[in-house]
Parts: C-alpha cells; structure tokens; sequence
C-alpha cells in the first residue's frame, strides 16, 4: 500500500528484516509519529480497529471470535490492537498455528496493562519501537556524517549543515511529527499544542483507566518541561507543581508519569554505568526527556522567538533534540543511548552503546564557544574508563548547532546536528 507523499523512515529496513524472522512484529510509539503509515507500506490488508463506522463490530468480534479479525492478505496490519487486547493472544497462537514469518504487523500508541494479555509473544512477536522522525528523516540534515560509520572506524568527518540558529528554533517548536513535517510553518507549529491538548484530555486518561485530572497533567507536563534534559528527582518536580496544587503526593506523580511512559510521551535517559579505572560514584538517575521536543515547547506553550530571547532553555532543548535523533539512528545500529555523571561532575550527554559492547561519548553544545571546555571533559572521560573491560571509544563527538563537520587535532569530532544520520 504505497503513498506518493510517504518521507521514507529509517525504521523501514528494520520492519523489514523483522518481518522476515519473526510471525508478527509490533510497532509501538507515540500517536502521529507515522506507525500506521510506515506498517501500511509493508502490508497486504488492513483491519482499522478505531473505523468509526465498524469499530463496535469489532470488537464484539473479538469477544466472541478473535481469529476472525486475523483473516486477509498477509502481512496483514492490525492498527491499534491494544483497542482489543485480545487480539495479542489471538496473533500468537495464529502465527503458532501457521508456522509461518511475516504474517502479522500490530501498531500500538499505548502500552495495554500487564493482565490483559496471557503470554508475553516472545519468540512470535518482535517489537519495534517507533518515535517521531530525526531531522534526517524530514529532510533537514544533510546526512554527511553516519553515526554507522564512526563506529565502523571511519574518523574524518566533514560536511556543511544547512541549519541556522532560527531555524533550529523552529525545528524543536515543529517537532518531528509526520505531518507536521509536511505543513507550512505557522500550521505545522499548531501541531504540537493540538497534540498536548489531545495527550491531557483524552489519551492519558484512557491508557490505565484510572481518572486523572487534566489540570494535574498538564501542572507536571509544565515541570517537566521546565526541567528537560536535567537530573530532576520526582521531589523536585513535587515542589516545582506545589505553587499551584498543595495536596499533589509523588506517589500521585509518580502515577501519572507511568501513564505519559505508557503513551510514549515521556521516554527519559538512563544512566550509564560503565567498568572506570578508579572507584567514582557514579549517579544513576535519569535524566528527564520527552519523545520529542515539540512536546515541552507546545506545554510552555514557547514559540521560536521565544527560545531565541531564553538560550538556557533553548540550550537545553537543543539537547533534548539531539538525544530524539541520536536515538533513531542508534537504534538503527542496534545500539541505546544513556547519560553519564559521576561524583566529580564529569559528565558527558550521552553515551552511545552498541550491542556488540563499542561506544561512543557525546557532549550537546548549541554554539561554538564551549567547544573547549567539552572537548576537555570527552578526554578526561574517556581516560576514567576501564579500556581493558569496555574497549576504547569508538568516538568522542561534540554535536552542536554549527555549520562545519571536522575533526580536531586532539581526535574529537565536532558535528552540526544538520549533518548528522544513522
């Protein structure tokens, strides 16, 4: 099922190699980062499960007879599954049953609570996680530096970006939801507030179905969006939401965050834990995140021009950009991506670790005049790790908000955020 207008993802791949070594693969991730579009391109038929005119029929169908909603053209896509969490059983024991790869593809923008399904799929049903596209994939980095190729050994990087300090503020405020992509600019930036708006009326307060209050949602959206890309504790937050509701707990807080995890719209960075040459403690909190940058702009209710008047918060946010795309093309590699912070405040703002144990350290840098001190700390970390037990790094990166991809004398690598893909 092709769409003329469809921005190739870089997940593409990856649901291919998946449907032809699993039964069924699921694709899950926020609502509007292009899960149903990306699944239609690979499937034969396709049941809508939130079809206005048929969804009551469905899901009657699913009480009584799950199976019959599996029959059709293979791989066959079943949107929104989690509508009848039935169907995860009904697909397992199917694909079981057939014997079969590529049967099945299921896209999900809530995770359905743990009692609703039987079996976990493993060994059925791989999982594909999704998230809105990297500045690659919507056409606005250049692509000249592969994060594949620096851990592939390939050092000399160069490239120009494209990207000016304007419209770096405006590619966070637009964040990177398909279809805002595909606006004009003073549409595409309304996107991103409709999409909040829908998150705190409606999608959190289905996803476990315990009643929330829309105005407690949004106070902690605020707060974490005031404390993006920080270390902020969930007292912090507590206090920060006090000013306006006194009798708010952090058990309540903490509630609600599982329930923006649950919808993907929170997705915070884990602490790295490597093997370092001398005892450090190491901090192993995470560092608060969105799935995209959009969704703290759209809460402060920010525009560009705003981000360029505050560059705290637009250095932060910048941050919380490049960890978005630095996911999507680690994820290609098959690698995660963490934090690092120890005792001594040495720290870098992310790591990248491959499955096969190489990794890489970066430090976000919005302009050019603390590429010194960055480069600096990239060194000092790299000497405090175990190079006998975690190997040496494959990289040391400065990602920034710059024009010029180069390698300096010392061997760290400064890439424009413009320039940077999978």
């Amino acid at each position: 099922m092709k769409d003329n207008t469809y921005l190739s993802r870089i997940c593409d791949k990856r649901l291919q190699l998946m449907l032809e070594s699993s039964g069924a693969v699921l694709i899950e991730g926020a609502k509007w980062c292009g899960k149903t579009s990306t699944a239609r391109r690979s499937s034969n038929s396709v049941l809508y499960m939130q079809d206005p005119d048929n969804a009551t029929s469905y899901i009657s169908i699913a009480d009584v007879k799950p199976s019959l909603l599996l029959k059709g053209e293979t791989p066959r896509l079943l949107d929104e599954w989690q509508i009848a969490p039935v169907l995860w059983d009904a697909v397992r024991f199917e694909v079981d049953q057939r014997g079969l790869q590529g049967q099945f593809i299921l896209t999900g923008s809530a995770v359905p609570s743990d009692n609703v399904i039987a079996h976990s799929g493993t060994g059925r049903i791989a999982r594909l996680l999704m998230r809105p596209m990297s500045l690659f994939e919507s056409l606005d980095s250049t692509g000249t530096v592969s994060l594949g190729d620096l851990f592939a050994g390939k050092q000399e990087v160069e490239g120009f970006s494209k990207l000016s300090i304007e419209r770096i503020a405006y590619l966070i405020c637009r964040g990177g939801w398909p279809l805002a992509v595909k606006e004009k600019e003073s549409a595409s930036l309304r996107m991103s507030t409709n999409y909040i708006e829908a998150v705190i009326n409606m999608d959190v307060q289905r996803v476990d179905g315990v009643d929330k209050n829309p105005e407690r949602v949004r106070m902690l959206l605020r707060s974490l969006a005031r404390n993006v890309s920080t270390l902020a504790s969930v007292h912090t937050i507590k206090s920060d939401i006090e000013a306006n509701d006194a009798e708010i707990s952090e058990k309540t807080i903490s509630t609600y965050l599982n329930a923006l995890r649950r919808i993907f719209v929170v997705e915070d960075l884990p602490a790295w834990q490597p093997s370092l040459r001398s005892r450090t403690a190491i901090r192993t909190s995470s560092k608060r995140e969105f799935v995209d940058p959009s969704i703290a702009t759209a809460v402060m209710r920010a525009d560009p021009d705003n981000l360029l008047l505050d560059f705290e918060t637009f250095g932060l946010l910048f941050e919380a950009l490049c960890v978005r795309d630095v996911r999507i093309y680690a994820q290609a590699n098959d690698g995660d991506v963490f934090h690092y912070k120890d005792k001594s405040e040495l720290e870098a703002d992310m790591i990248v670790r491959l499955k096969s144990g190489k990794w890489g350290a970066i430090e976000v840098k919005l302009g050019s005049k603390q590429i010194e001190e960055a480069a600096g700390n990239l060194l000092k970390l790299q000497e405090k790790i175990d190079s006998e037990k975690m190997g040496k790094a494959s990289f040391l990166m400065i990602l920034t908000g710059g024009q010029y991809a180069y390698r300096r004398p010392d061997g760290v690598l400064v890439v424009p955020v413009g320039c940077l893909k999978e």
